[in-house]
């Protein structure tokens, strides 16, 4: 899929979204996204399926991971 293809895809899914449930509560999920809220829990308060909130994240964006190293152990290293 080209990358057109996918930020289209994305936007028909939002407008989707925003069609159904409004866009107060498109924000809400967006910020419920950025708080590393459980599916779980979305789909409990949206009212859906803990798939179609997966479907709804990857569509909407990608999961980012990092690792944090202990700032007593960065100290230790010398880092900080």
């Amino acid at each position: 899929m080209k990358p057109n293809d996918s930020t289209a895809n994305a936007a028909t899914v939002a407008d989707n979204f925003i069609n159904q449930y409004g866009k107060a509560r498109f924000k809400r999920f967006l910020k419920l996204l950025q708080q590393n809220t459980s599916g779980e829990e979305i789909a409990r308060e949206f009212n859906v399926s803990r798939e179609r909130v997966r479907q709804w994240k990857n569509a909407f964006g990608h999961m980012v991971q990092t690792y944090d190293i202990s700032p007593d152990i960065l100290r230790l290293a010398g880092l900080k």
